[in-house]
C-alpha cells in the first residue's frame, strides 16, 4: 500500500500527500479518501490536488489529530473499484502559436501532433490553478513537452496546451507557461451555471479537431 503522509497547512487545514509519480490509480484513491471524509464532523472542505488532498476543518469542532487518525484509518481500507465519470468531447482548432515548437521538440509533424492529441482519452485528475482548469492525465508520451521557458503574460480563454506529461485548457484569460497547440470555443467555467465548471475530477475527455 502506498504510504500516506499528513502534515498541517496552518491552523485549519491538513494536507494528505502521496509520493510521486502521479497516476490515475493514486488519484482515484484520493477521491475515495475524500468521499470517506465528507461525513467526518468538522470537515469544511476537501480539495484534491496533484497526488494530494487538502482537508479544511473547523478547529472549534475537531482536532487535527482526530482528523489525521480518521484519514489514516480510511486509507488503510482496501480500495474499491471506481467507475470514471462522463465523457465530454472538446472541439479544438489546432492552430496554437506553440504547435510548431511542440512538433519540433517531439520530432513529429504538426499534423501528427494533432492526430496523437485527438486519439487519447484523458481523465480529469483535479481542478486547480484557476476556476475550471482541469489537469488531464493520459497524454501520449510522444507529446510530452516541457513548459515554455518564458511564460506568456496573457493566454486567451480556451487555449489548449501541453506541459510535461499533461494537457489542459485555460478557462479564463491569464498569464501562463503551457505550450499552446490549439483553442476551443467551449466555456469551461460559467459562474452562473450549476455546477460552474464544465469538468469534474474523474470525468473523461476527448479532443475533436475542428
Amino acid at each position: 500500500m502506498t504510504p500516506l503522509s499528513i502534515h498541517p497547512l496552518g491552523e485549519t487545514a491538513l494536507c494528505c500527500t502521496l509520493p510521486a509519480p502521479l497516476s490515475l490509480a493514486q488519484q482515484q484513491r484520493l477521491w475515495q479518501l475524500a468521499d470517506g471524509l465528507k461525513g467526518v464532523d468538522g470537515v469544511q472542505a476537501l480539495i484534491p490536488g496533484m497526488n494530494n488532498l487538502t482537508l479544511v476543518f473547523d478547529p472549534l469542532r475537531t482536532e487535527p489529530a482526530e482528523l489525521e487518525a480518521a484519514a489514516l484509518a480510511l486509507w488503510a481500507k482496501p480500495p474499491r473499484r471506481q467507475q470514471l465519470g462522463r465523457l465530454v468531447e472538446i472541439p479544438v482548432t489546432y492552430d496554437g502559436p506553440d504547435l510548431g515548437d511542440v512538433a519540433s521538440h517531439c520530432g513529429l509533424s504538426a499534423e501528427e501532433v494533432q492526430h496523437r492529441h485527438t486519439q487519447s482519452e484523458y481523465v480529469v485528475y483535479f481542478i486547480g490553478f484557476q476556476p475550471g482548469f482541469a489537469y488531464l492525465g493520459g497524454l501520449d508520451p510522444a507529446l510530452h513537452t516541457p513548459r515554455r521557458a518564458e511564460p506568456r503574460l496573457a493566454v486567451p480563454a480556451g487555449g489548449v496546451g501541453i506541459a510535461g506529461a499533461q494537457t489542459g485548457i485555460y478557462p479564463l484569460a491569464t498569464p501562463g507557461g503551457w505550450q499552446l497547440i490549439g483553442r476551443t470555443s467551449l466555456a469551461l467555467f460559467d459562474p452562473q451555471a450549476e455546477p460552474p465548471t464544465l469538468l469534474a475530477p474523474g470525468d473523461r475527455v476527448r479532443f475533436v479537431a475542428t
